[in-house]
């Protein structure tokens, strides 16, 4: 299990997968209450390389976005949680409310993001390609979707 608290923490490694010419994807989000849609969704992601590197919101970073009761897990657990799933290589936890400053200091040779994303609306999908890199979208598994499964808890107990 690898969790970064940071870029600088991750370096080493990463350039060490580089040397030995592994094929880094990346790929960046909240991941607040894991579900099948994520682990479908990781499982494609890794299928593009040979390493997957999730950059995960942190929690400051989740509040911005998502609001005040976000993220509901904190991001020990949400970065555990990823850590421990099988095609998940590294996390690296960011601070920032997108992603740019990790993909640029990364330099992933595949950027992959969800179907609700253009190649044209993904942060860092620029740099990605001038850099020789793919970027690439995944469908989404219908029906799984963390804010779906809040509401459907809230209403639940509402």
């Amino acid at each position: 299990m690898t969790v970064y608290k940071n870029i600088a923490e991750a370096t080493e490694n990463i350039q060490k997968w580089k040397k030995e010419q592994e094929i880094i994807v990346f790929t960046n989000g909240c991941f607040d209450l894991l579900h099948l849609g994520h682990i479908d969704y990781l499982t494609k992601a890794k299928a593009l390389g040979s390493k997957l590197i999730v950059g995960l919101n942190s929690d400051t970073s989740v509040k911005r976005l998502k609001g005040s009761l976000r993220p509901i897990n904190d991001q020990l657990t949400r970065s555990t949680f990823l850590a421990c799933l099988r095609m998940v290589d590294m996390v690296i936890i960011f601070e920032e409310d997108d992603p740019l400053k990790l993909i640029l200091r990364i330099q992933p040779d595949i950027l992959v993001k969800g179907g609700d994303y253009t190649i044209d609306t993904i942060i860092g999908a620029k740099e990605v390609q001038e850099n020789g890199g793919l970027v690439t979208t995944i469908p989404f598994l219908e029906g799984y979707s963390s804010t779906e499964l809040i509401k459907k808890i809230r209403n639940r107990y509402e």
